[in-house]
């Protein structure tokens, strides 16, 4: 039997395209992205409301943030890895796609290393990387749309969204080959986080949902958020009990907005327990 929640939402402001979010534990504080906009934001978790703390800006698309244990940002702009220092300074890491690439660079994680993992959209082939020793290591690079990115609670199964052919790969990590889990039918599959047990959460862009599914890819849960475009996802909070899912209004005519007005906004819901969130190691 699959079981229903429905999510509640959690900001007064919308954006266009918001993505990636990321519990920094250390700090209690949100992280998430939106993406066209350029903009990286912070925010502070009230039960299961989100009050916006602050931005920063960048002159192009912002695809995923990650977090050092010193507080350190790795910001994954259009084609390259920038690190912002606590104190505001801005440093080149790598660059990952050429310049003048029509892509760009979109979803990233961090693996249970500390090594951060990015992937690309909008080039003829799409690419999946690992940031490690200074450089880029290919993981995939026969993708449609690279999307989100998950590791099961050991850390020896690794999951990954290939968004056009609608698809959740697994594989051992970090040398294992690649296999279909689960399709999605009904929307695109988007970003993703995993639980404590083990399940996957995942974001249904298209389908105003995100699904729970079990290691071996069955339907567990349904979570119903009033926003057709649900992104990404992640657990946050004290106790690691709240979802956090991200929304847009990308692609949205203003009739669909007219009736979705909630559409662009964050939203929580309560299903269970989350895993914390690793943190990037800059020096690997």
């Amino acid at each position: 039997m699959i079981t229903r929640h429905t999510a509640q939402v959690a900001t007064e402001s919308g954006y266009f395209l918001g993505e990636g979010p990321v519990w920094d534990a250390d700090r209690q504080r949100l992280l998430w992205v939106d993406i066209m906009a350029g903009h990286v934001h912070e925010g502070e978790l009230l039960g299961d409301r989100i009050e916006p703390a602050g931005t920063l800006s960048f002159a192009g698309s912002v695809g995923a943030v990650a977090v050092a244990e010193s507080g350190d940002l790795l910001v994954a702009e259009r084609e390259t890895l920038t690190r912002v220092h606590p104190d505001g300074r801005r440093t080149p890491l790598a660059r990952v796609l050429p310049e003048g690439a029509p892509g760009r660079l979109n979803d990233g994680a961090v693996d249970p290393s500390g090594r951060f993992l990015v992937g690309s959209l909008g080039n003829d082939r799409e690419v999946l990387v690992r940031f490690e020793d200074g450089a880029c290591v290919t993981i995939d690079d026969d993708l449609t749309l690279s999307n989100g990115l998950a590791w099961s609670p050991a850390g020896d199964r690794f999951y990954s969204v290939d968004t056009l052919t609608r698809t959740v790969y697994v594989r051992d990590y970090p040398d294992g080959d690649r296999s279909v889990l689960c399709t999605v039918d009904d929307g695109y599959p988007d970003g993703l986080c995993a639980d404590a047990d083990g399940n996957l959460w995942l974001a249904v862009w298209g389908g105003g949902r995100v699904e729970c599914r079990s290691p071996e890819g069955e339907l567990l849960a349904v979570v119903e958020v009033d926003a057709p475009h649900t992104s990404s996802v992640a657990f946050a909070g004290p106790e690691l009990d709240v979802l956090v899912i991200t929304t847009a209004t990308q692609d949205l005519s203003p009739a669909d907005r007219e009736r979705r007005p909630l559409s662009g906004r964050l939203f929580t819901a309560r299903v269970g327990t989350g895993l914390r969130t690793p943190y990037w190691k800059p020096g690997i």
